[in-house]
């Protein structure tokens, strides 16, 4: 009986043990203080730059609405570097070549690449003022997405209408993750600069919050990986079935014998 009772006793404190050692893993900023209002200045958030095959949203307005209509072409219609969003949408599209340019109509060639959206758009209202009077230009990329997958509710690719979002917004976008993923090695993977990088992230952590990658770029892929205890669950799951199936199938083979006897 003692015997009985020191097992049991051992085994529920392995049990809770090790409740409390997986619940560690769970929460996120693990090292903020929460208890108190902190601030910190922003200064870890740089414009996105544009690269080849952006797709550049360009609307124009001007005092002559005639003169800027040869820049906003009819939707409807695509031809050369206009790119169809959708419709009703007045903005256009201008792909960026591999060159880093876009054609835009009359101007000619602007080299876009490597520069923010701001950049462009004041580059482009300068190069307009021969053409238009007291030209306004409003410039967005229009393809900006991010892929989440892995251990997430809703992994899908997402698109960003502002040009700006962070790794948890983007998390929130696909759900959160799921309780089996591994929050302290959230891999992020960044095309740039004609390379690819790898970036190992910690939610666990506040430090991701002045980390330089925090605000994701444009193509950015987020994975997310489960932690064993989710193979465990479906390994587990997918043994139980294949042998309820074989089972079945002894069965089934079993009775089809006696009853060919019979």
């Amino acid at each position: 009986m003692t015997s009985y009772i020191s097992t049991t006793l051992l085994f529920t404190f392995l049990m809770i043990f090790t409740s409390c050692s997986s619940y560690r893993k769970i929460p996120y900023f693990q090292d903020l203080n929460m208890s108190k209002v902190l601030e910190e200045p922003l200064d870890n958030y740089t414009p996105p730059l544009v690269q080849p095959q952006d797709i550049l949203g360009i609307s124009v307005s001007s005092l002559n609405p005639e003169a800027s209509a040869v820049f906003n072409y009819n939707l409807n219609r695509v031809n050369g570097n206009n790119y169809d969003l959708s419709p009703g949408n007045p903005v256009v599209g201008y792909l960026v070549d591999d060159q880093g340019e876009i054609n835009v109509p009359i101007v000619g060639a602007i080299k876009v690449s490597g520069l923010t959206t701001s950049e462009i758009s004041h580059q482009l209202q300068t190069k307009l003022l021969p053409y238009l009077k007291e030209p306004i230009v409003n410039l967005r990329i229009i393809n900006f997405k991010v892929a989440v997958f892995g251990d997430v509710l809703k992994p899908d690719m997402y698109m960003v209408q502002n040009e700006r979002i962070t790794i948890p917004e983007a998390l929130s976008l696909a759900g959160d993750l799921n309780i089996t993923a591994i929050r302290t090695n959230v891999l992020l993977v960044r095309e740039q600069n004609g390379k690819r990088q790898y970036i190992p992230i910690d939610l666990t952590s506040k430090g991701i919050f002045k980390s330089p990658y925090f605000y994701l770029k444009n193509n950015d892929v987020i994975y997310v990986q489960a932690d064993k205890t989710k193979f465990a669950t479906v390994d587990r799951g997918y043994r139980t079935a294949s042998l309820v199936l074989s089972g079945l199938s002894v069965l089934a083979i079993t009775l089809s014998t006696i009853l060919l006897r019979r």
